[in-house]
């Protein structure tokens, strides 16, 4: 069975995205997006909200004749353009680009999506992800951590009042700083 895995970048002090939603603080330099691709090349999809699926989406379509990409950029823009996306939105009308819409986080559904045969699944975007959470759908958690404070934002986990006990799987430094945590749900 596939597995549902949370892939968020965040800073050392536990937040996704400043007060204003800024992101200019991630540090995603060639060797770590060139993992970031190696990654998702390897998934059998991409579960979004609306919000991260529109800023993907305002990107990766055109990234490959941008000139001002890198050559990471650019395959990560072919990676994006072929995968099968899932977004989950209410208001959402229409997608393009091998994108399913789905209305609501139904955990029967989504389990069956896991049964499904493929790589497993890559959930993104702290609302969505935070859905997941309060539905206990997430089977694996890979955070990267960057070297930055940034004081208010966007928490990546959200209050909850469960204890979810997890193992470390695999940790990793990147030569820029950032540090990837692994962990996969304590059996």
């Amino acid at each position: 069975m596939r597995k549902i895995i949370l892939m968020m970048s965040v800073s050392l002090d536990g937040f996704i995205e400043g007060p204003e939603h800024q992101l200019d603080w991630h540090r995603v330099d060639d060797e770590l997006h060139l993992h970031f691709n190696d990654e998702i090349r390897s998934m059998g999809g991409l579960l979004e909200g609306r919000v991260t699926y529109e800023l993907m989406a305002g990107v990766w379509p055109t990234a490959e004749d941008d000139p001002a990409s890198t050559a990471p950029m650019r395959d990560f823009a072919r990676i994006w353009l072929d995968m099968p996306k899932y977004v989950f939105s209410r208001t959402l009308e229409r997608a393009d680009w091998n994108t399913t819409i789905v209305r609501e986080v139904v955990p029967e559904e989504i389990e069956a999506l896991k049964a499904q045969p493929g790589g497993d699944l890559v959930v993104g975007g702290p609302d969505l992800a935070a859905s997941f959470l309060r539905h206990d759908l997430v089977d694996e958690f890979r955070v990267y951590v960057h070297p930055v404070l940034i004081g208010r934002g966007k928490p990546l986990f959200p209050p909850f009042d469960t204890i979810v006990p997890l193992r470390l799987a695999e940790s990793r430094a990147f030569g820029n700083g950032v540090v990837l945590l692994r962990y996969e749900r304590d059996a």
